[in-house]
């Protein structure tokens, strides 16, 4: 299943999911009605209790969406989770943002947001938010405790599945939901608790109230209990076969769940009230269940997927060694030569390199990140110097080194984009951005701006929103400063527009695209138009093939003249939209579309193979950082 093919699974899931709440909603009313009408005999009591059923129900699902809102730092920080700074220098923790770091760039997704839930000895994980613009991802100190770097690794990876495939949008609209469908139990057990102070009387009949509440309610438990089960099962199959595919090696993953089975707290989550309301989100189970109501498949089960000649009687062995002496990942890590990690020389290409590329093969690498682009990714971090490192990493510099990596080489344009900053956001941030871009970034290779970007991404979301919208707007000044502006510095403006915008109301931003190409041909014909002339400039003939090319797979049955915009690269302003909200397949049809046109000869250079990955991260389809035939 390639990453459209879930982000179509993950749109019927939310289908399924109203279809299944309507259900347990449905058999609630019933029970309710059924103990009323026993109880009361008219008719018209039911009926109240029924509008008052469905109101109960529903206004706890409201409520609880609208705590969720603000998106996954929220629900990290309503678990326990402790947020983890970006120059933070604890060896456990420095280890864990390189390696989500890492995994993001060779994903081509913004760096989540990270929090360690220190008060849980257990191992465990989950990754919340509604894009991967608002990604946040917690583990336990158990997890960090007792995990060696390639074992944290491989649940990093699993969790980022869980990021790049559309399941966090749907496991935090279930805890909206299934919230709700709660209601009636959480009402019985507090009306259970302070309900005993009044008269003798009045608390025989709450108490009588609240039990019958419990036991209504109980079905609400089952029903959720049952919805996650089904919800989640098979996506945590799939995300361990994700993270072995992108990680290329099994003993990480397969490492970490046996130390999950080997050791006396497990994946156990202590805070119980915690582990049910985000037991279908975790890396492990949770909390106790039985067998066909748990969150996750057997632990053996998961294991054997990745070694299939695993006897579960090891996990045995295992247990009475870790008695003794339990486990320490950093201590691993050092004996197995994984920490501290060797630094690599730079793996960057030659800027003429061209590269061989076939759009099935690009569509492919969407949301696919492998165990090479891991490797390349961790190059591209190691060949920044450490000084600009630091500077993405520092909340009072990242705004200035964003807006250096847009500043025009021509030095007519980059004053008017100097004016446009000064009136924004003031004359300190413009003589920061040029002096950053004289010393630091004049050199910097192409492949390594977006990386550079994405490392920036966390300590610019620590801005308030008066600034960050400031900066919002001085950005876009910059852009359309000068009808110049390069194709690749305008969309990585927009990009960066996109994801602090979706990071500043990610549950406005969260929806799952239902359009046909059809619908949107005047958008894929301009965008086709721009790109094929900015993969083959000063070439129209050549530039024209490539469009026709384009549109021939995208839209073969019209006829639409290539035509240049005479604004460039500004008449994209209207095309996002409209492309973003297509459905998976129509997606995957639009990437290979945009490889067409900007490769029409099967092969792309750094700067257009940098182009095509910035526009497909625009419309929400990350592409891992190689492009190269693998």
């Amino acid at each position: 299943m390639n990453f459209f093919e879930h982000q179509a699974a993950a749109r019927r899931g939310s289908f399924r999911l109203v279809v299944l709440f309507s259900l347990a909603v449905l058999c609630i009313v019933l029970a309710v009605d059924a103990v009323t009408l026993l109880v009361t005999g008219s008719v018209g009591a039911t009926v109240a209790a029924t509008v008052a059923t469905v109101a109960v129900i529903g206004l706890g699902s409201l409520y609880r969406i609208a705590s969720l809102r603000a998106g996954g730092a929220v629900v990290a920080a309503q678990m326990g989770g402790t947020w983890v700074p970006e120059d933070t220098r604890d060896p456990a923790l420095r280890r864990l943002r390189n390696v989500v770091e890492e995994v993001a760039i060779a994903s081509g997704v913004p760096v989540p947001r990270l929090f360690v839930m220190e008060q849980e000895p257990g191992i465990n994980a989950f990754a919340a938010g509604y894009s991967p613009s608002d990604a946040a991802i917690a583990v336990t100190r158990g997890a960090l405790d007792r995990l060696n770097r390639d074992e944290l690794q491989g649940v990093i990876a699993h969790e980022f599945s869980h990021v790049l495939n559309g399941d966090m949008r749907l496991n935090i609209r279930l805890m909206g939901i299934l919230f709700g469908i709660m209601m009636l139990t959480l009402i019985g057990q507090r009306i259970l608790v302070y309900g005993r102070a009044g008269r003798s009387r009045d608390v025989s009949v709450v108490m009588l109230a609240a039990l019958v509440a419990l036991v209504v309610g109980g079905i609400g438990v089952f029903f959720g209990r049952l919805i996650k089960a089904g919800v989640s099962r098979q996506r945590e199959y799939l995300a361990d076969a994700a993270a072995v595919q992108f990680t290329r090696q099994t003993s990480g993953l397969a490492g970490a769940l046996k130390k999950i089975g080997g050791l006396p707290a497990g994946s156990r989550l202590d805070d119980k009230a915690d582990a049910e309301e985000i037991s279908h989100m975790l890396f492990g189970q949770g909390r106790a269940a039985a067998s066909w109501m748990a969150t996750h498949p057997p632990l053996v089960a998961r294991i054997r997927r990745l070694e299939p000649q695993f006897d579960a009687r090891q996990l045995q062995a295992l247990e009475l060694r870790w008695q003794a002496q339990p486990p320490d990942g950093l201590a691993e890590d050092i004996a197995l030569g994984l920490a501290p990690a060797p630094a690599s020389p730079p793996g960057l290409p030659p800027t003429r390199q061209r590269m061989a590329v076939t759009p099935a093969q690009v569509s492919g690498q969407v949301g696919a990140p492998g165990e090479d682009d891991y490797q390349h990714a961790h190059e591209l971090v190691e060949g920044l110097p450490d000084t600009l490192r630091e500077l993405a990493r520092a909340r009072a510099t990242a705004m200035p080194l964003l807006a250096a990596l847009l500043l025009d080489a021509d030095p007519a344009l980059a004053a008017r984009q100097r004016q446009a900053l000064v009136a924004h956001c003031g004359e300190a941030m413009a003589v920061h951005a040029f002096e950053l871009l004289r010393q630091r970034l004049q050199a910097l290779h192409p492949a390594q701006r977006l990386p550079l970007a994405g490392l920036a991404f966390p300590a610019l979301r620590q801005h308030p929103r008066p600034q960050l919208d400031a900066f919002l707007a001085a950005i876009e000044a910059m852009v359309h400063a000068d009808g110049r502006v390069s194709v690749f510095e305008y969309c990585l403006s927009r990009l960066l527009q996109v994801q602090v915008r979706e990071a500043l109301d990610p549950s406005r931003h969260a929806r799952f695209g239902r359009r046909k190409a059809t619908g949107v041909r005047a958008e894929f014909a301009t965008l086709l138009a721009v790109l094929a002339q900015a993969g083959h400039p000063g070439q129209p003939q050549q530039a024209q093939r490539a469009y026709l090319a384009g549109l021939q797979r995208v839209l073969p049955r019209d006829h639409l003249p290539y035509a240049p915009p005479d604004d460039g690269v500004r008449a994209l302003d209207a095309v996002w939209e409209p492309l973003d909200a297509l459905a998976p397949p129509a997606k995957q049809v639009l990437v290979e579309a945009l490889v067409d046109a900007v490769s029409h000869d099967g092969r792309v250079g750094v700067a257009e193979a940098e182009l095509l990955r910035t526009v497909c991260a625009v419309l929400h389809c990350p592409l891992p950082v190689m492009l190269e035939q693998r």
